[in-house]
């Protein structure tokens, strides 16, 4: 199945909106964990160490897909995002082996 990222970037309001929303974050991303598509996923931090977004990689059987993986995703339905990108990928490293 092919790789996509999705990156949430929040919005002025996102402090405050994240942690209001994080369980339904959480729950949205648990099932697609369940589902065996998730690949990498975790908030992209300031240099303090604070969330200023999410960076997610998984699978998903194309860029429609994934893209509406991404904008059901609380954080953006619920205002935490102020922008999403979502692109295809392939993984490169670690080496997968001939054919990588």
């Amino acid at each position: 199945m092919p790789l996509f990222i999705y990156r949430g970037l929040d919005g002025p309001r996102g402090p405050q909106l994240r942690k209001q929303h994080r369980p339904s974050h959480l729950a949205h991303m648990e099932t697609l964990d369940r589902a065996g598509r998730i690949r990498f996923a975790g908030p992209l931090l300031d240099p303090s160490g604070q969330p200023v977004g999410s960076l997610i990689v998984l699978e998903a059987d194309d860029l429609e897909s994934a893209r509406a993986v991404a904008e059901a995703d609380p954080y953006n339905s619920e205002g935490v995002f102020e922008r999403i990108d979502v692109h295809q990928t392939r993984q490169i490293f670690p080496a997968l082996g001939e054919g990588a």
